[in-house]
C-alpha cells in the first residue's frame, strides 16, 4: 500500500491476514444491535472494548443501511456520530466513518476520522466524489444499486461476480474523473446489498476476483441474514447474536483471499479465527 493512512493502518496492525474493522452503530435500528450504542458514552465505551479486542479500525455510523430502513436527518446523523468519533480519535484509534453523506463525512474527518465508508460508493451524495478528492482520505467504494427501502428488489444478475467488479470499478473511473488518486480507493463488494444469499456466496467464492482488482479490498459479512440461514432449515435461522462463529469462517476465508480488511460486529471471534489460519499456514505473514 502506499496510501500513508492504510500504510499507518498496516504498520499498527502487526499481525498476519486482513485488518479487522470493529463496528460502533450509533443507530436505533441497525439490525444486528440498534440501540445498544445509540448514547454517545456508550458508543464511545463500545469502540474502545473492540480495540482491546483486536480492533485495528472503529467505524463509526449514525445511519442504519438493514433493509427497509428509513433515513434519519443529517443533523441527527451528524449528532449521533461526530461526538463518537472525536472522542476515539483523541484515544488515537484509527475511526472510519460510515456515511453516505459528504456534509457527515467531512465533518467527521474535521473530529479526526480518517477514513471514509460509503455504502454507495459516492453515488446517493453527488457531493462525496468532490470531497474525497479534496481531502485525500481512503474512501470504501462499496457495491451498491439503492438505498435500503428497496435494494432488494435490484438483485438481478447474470454473473454476479462480473458484475459486481464491473460496477464498482465504473465508481473508481468516476472518482478519478473528480480528482481522487487511485492508492486513496478500498474496494468492498457489498455483501448482503442487493444481493440474494446465493449472490453473497458465490461472491464469498470468488473474492480473487475482486482481490485482482487491483485495489485494497473490505468484506463485511458480518452477522447477515444468509449466515443466519446457512445449514439450517427455514424457521431455525441462527438468531443475531448466534453468528459471531459464521462471521469468523467468513473472515477466514477472506484472510485467505487477500483481502486488506472485515469489518465485524463480534472482533474477537474473527482475530482467533484468523490466528488459526496463520498457524495452518494459509496467510502470509
Amino acid at each position: 500500500m502506499t496510501h500513508a493512512v492504510l500504510d499507518r493502518i498496516a504498520a499498527a496492525h502487526q499481525r498476519p491476514g486482513p485488518v479487522v474493522m470493529g463496528v460502533v452503530n450509533v443507530t436505533p435500528d441497525s439490525f444486528s444491535d440498534g440501540g445498544r450504542w445509540i448514547e454517545t458514552d456508550s458508543a464511545i465505551a463500545h469502540g474502545r472494548e473492540l480495540v482491546a479486542e483486536g480492533a485495528t479500525i472503529v467505524d463509526v455510523g449514525g445511519e442504519s443501511t438493514r433493509p427497509g430502513a428509513e433515513r434519519p436527518s443529517e443533523d441527527e446523523e451528524l449528532r449521533r456520530v461526530v461526538p463518537v468519533v472525536e472522542a476515539l480519535a483523541a484515544d488515537g484509534i484509527a475511526v472510519s466513518i460510515d456515511t453516505m453523506r459528504a456534509s457527515v463525512a467531512g465533518a467527521a474527518l474535521d473530529a479526526g476520522a480518517v477514513i471514509i465508508n460509503d455504502v454507495s460508493g459516492g453515488l446517493a451524495d453527488p457531493s462525496m466524489p468532490a470531497l474525497v478528492a479534496a481531502s485525500g482520505a481512503p474512501f470504501v467504494v462499496m457495491h451498491w444499486r439503492g438505498h435500503a427501502h428497496d435494494m432488494q428488489t435490484r438483485a438481478e444478475y447474470d454473473d454476479v461476480v462480473a458484475e459486481v467488479c464491473a460496477e464498482m470499478m465504473a465508481r473508481v473511473d468516476v472518482l478519478l474523473a473528480a480528482g481522487a488518486a487511485r492508492d486513496q480507493l478500498v474496494l468492498d463488494p457489498g455483501i448482503g446489498f442487493a444481493k440474494t444469499a446465493e449472490h453473497n456466496w458465490q461472491l464469498l467464492a470468488d473474492l480473487e476476483r475482486v482481490v485482482d482488482l487491483g485495489h485494497p479490498v473490505l468484506l463485511g459479512t458480518s452477522r447477515k441474514g444468509f449466515l443466519g440461514s446457512v445449514g439450517r432449515a427455514e424457521g431455525d435461522e441462527r438468531p443475531l447474536d448466534a453468528r459471531a462463529v459464521v462471521t469468523a469462517a467468513t473472515s477466514a476465508r477472506a484472510a485467505r483471499a487477500g483481502v486488506w480488511c472485515v469489518r465485524v460486529h463480534d472482533v474477537t471471534a474473527t482475530v482467533d479465527a484468523i490466528d488459526v489460519a496463520t498457524a495452518l499456514g494459509e496467510l502470509s505473514s
